[in-house]
């Protein structure tokens, strides 16, 4: 992650300015800058940077127009105005069902809906158009249950499979390597294993469980992602096999090994 001093550089070199200019810009001497972003000579022959203060940062944001996130290391985005223009994601889902009794409901997206989902999700008539039913166990949150489409989840999720996803509050609060269902105008509604990048690059990047090669990882701008939902549990079409063909099948394996060893055994003999 990128210090202080290294945004303060990255602005100098925005406004196509040397150490000194800013400075001078900002009110501080070349000296207090230079200290800042190159470091103070030590005796050792190191050199130690210094933090700049309120005042320093204050005369910064306010002289040119910075967003304060960039310079703490919560946002890419260097400018007030560049933020301002930037849709931030919501803290809550922008529409929500309930029943009779007043809890909410989960509502069932199937794939035939995707489309209009893009175009609908803060539609209340268009969400209530949707089925939904209560499940007293999803608490603690808003859940949405999405059908599978495709076969990139492959090894975990299966076409046609339902997976249930809590709505995400806070970008940041996404955890590496598990499953969610991210709503975009640019990749429409996918689900994927995540890796949270939104702190150092205002990003996640998404992968497939599927090995075969035909669904290479990408990556997605956080501006551009209109819901998240982390995957909390699913509905399977895919029965597993019966448990006693499996223990039939090791038992006939562990039958060939010691056929095998008692055959090499007499070749040897």
């Amino acid at each position: 992650m990128e210090g202080i001093d290294e945004k303060i550089s990255a602005i100098i070199n925005h406004f196509h300015l040397n150490n000194f200019s800013f400075s001078k810009r900002i009110g501080v001497t070349g000296t207090t800058i230079d200290s800042i972003v190159n470091g103070r000579p030590q005796k050792d022959g190191t050199r130690k940077k210094t933090k700049p203060g309120y005042d320093v940062l204050t005369a910064i944001i306010d002289t040119f127009d910075i967003n304060p996130d960039f310079l703490f290391g919560k946002s890419s985005i260097m400018l007030k105005s560049d933020a301002t223009n930037n849709p931030t994601y919501s803290g809550m889902p922008q529409v929500i069902a309930v029943n009779e009794t007043g809890d909410e409901n989960v509502v069932y997206v199937p794939v035939q809906a995707r489309a209009g989902y893009l175009n609908g999700y803060g539609d209340p008539e268009y969400i209530e158009s949707l089925p939904s039913f209560h499940m007293p166990h999803l608490t603690n949150g808003t859940y949405r249950c999405f059908e599978v489409k495709g076969n990139s989840m492959v090894r975990t999720f299966f076409d046609g499979d339902l997976v249930f996803g809590k709505y995400v509050e806070d970008l940041r609060d996404v955890k590496d390597g598990r499953v969610y269902v991210i709503v975009s105008k640019t990749e429409g509604v996918v689900l994927k294993r995540v890796i949270n990048r939104i702190n150092e690059r205002q990003k996640l990047i998404l992968k497939s469980d599927n090995k075969d090669g035909n669904y290479p990882t990408y990556t997605i701008n956080a501006e551009d992602i209109e819901e998240l939902w982390y995957v909390t549990m699913y509905a399977s079409k895919q029965m597993p096999e019966p448990v006693d063909i499996y223990d039939r099948l090791h038992e006939l394996e562990s039958k060939i090994v010691d056929l095998e060893g008692t055959l090499q055994r007499k070749m040897l003999n």
